[in-house]
């Protein structure tokens, strides 16, 4: 089998620089690690390791542990308080920027590539083919489509995705704002399939993405996003109530790019489906500006 200093490709054949995300983000880490321990504490962990049960890994090579379950907001648009965006024709698409069916208005903003791996970790970590992936975010003011004061009829940020051969899944969106009492991020829920996605209960993981800080503040230098600068200063990575716990230590994403040309967003999100998922209605998620406080359409947030 063909490798790359030990680890087999996914690729064979095909160049080391077009093996994947999956291995692209292996590498980077690896090279991370033996910056900070050196090979030769990274030799001894991995020589004295003798338990019978490991953390599940990729096929690259990539320890990845289970995506944390978090509250889906409450904005999910997935037919679980109001609104339902899923039963719609459309709604599986890359480019979810502008809003499909009645509207085509465009939500503005700086460019964004978001890049999800789901990795099966029941499946002792192999690319999770075949998965529905869900994501929504706020736009550049804040507000959330669907629900949001003035843009109740509108449906942009939100569309599905289902995950290739390498598991991945890949949405051009904008960046989105930082609003008050939360850490600027977007939201995600993983079906088993494209079948599934009709009832929000077959969620099978319900997660959030965090932004790095450096590049929110990067961002928020931009045209129309004058009031996350101050949002911003007022939280804190480590005080959020969704990825406080542990500083979003596995859903803190990896981004390139810079605010005039646009980023890329990446992701490995571990998903075990031998585990009982508890996310979806847990507590935590803030209300962002110019949505009513009863949650619009559908009555107020449920009880989470």
């Amino acid at each position: 089998m063909a490798s790359d200093q030990g680890r087999p490709l996914p690729r064979p054949g095909v160049d080391i620089l077009h093996q994947g995300l999956a291995f692209d983000l292996a590498t980077m880490r690896r090279r991370q690690a033996l910056r900070v321990f050196g090979l030769g504490a990274v030799a001894l962990g991995l020589g004295g390791c003798g338990d019978d049960e490991q953390t599940p890994i990729t096929e690259t090579g990539t320890v990845i542990g289970e995506i944390p379950d978090e509250t889906a907001g409450p904005y999910p648009g997935d037919g679980s308080n109001g609104p339902d965006v899923l039963t719609r024709s459309g709604v599986v698409r890359s480019d979810i920027r502008s809003s499909f069916g009645s509207s085509t208005t465009r939500a503005e903003g700086i460019p964004m590539t978001l890049i999800l791996a789901i990795q099966d970790l029941a499946g002792g970590g192999a690319p999770f083919a075949g998965v529905a992936v869900y994501v929504w975010h706020c736009d550049r003011a804040g507000a959330y489509s669907l629900y949001s004061e003035g843009i109740t009829g509108e449906n942009y940020l939100r569309g599905v995705q289902i995950a290739d051969d390498r598991g991945e899944v890949t949405f051009t969106s904008i960046f989105p704002a930082c609003y008050s009492g939360r850490w600027p991020h977007v939201h995600f829920e993983v079906y088993p399939d494209q079948a599934s996605i009709s009832d929000a209960s077959n969620a099978i993981a319900t997660s959030q993405v965090a932004l790095p800080e450096n590049i929110c503040e990067e961002a928020y230098t931009q045209t129309g996003y004058e009031a996350s600068v101050t949002d911003l200063a007022q939280v804190s990575l480590d005080g959020d109530n969704v990825f406080g716990d542990d500083s979003g230590a596995l859903q803190l994403a990896t981004v390139t790019g810079d605010a005039m040309s646009g980023y890329t967003v990446t992701l490995e999100v571990g998903v075990d489906t031998t585990t009982t998922p508890t996310g979806g209605r847990l507590t935590g998620d803030g209300v962002p500006s110019g949505a009513p406080p009863s949650g619009g359409p559908g009555g107020p947030p449920p009880s989470r």
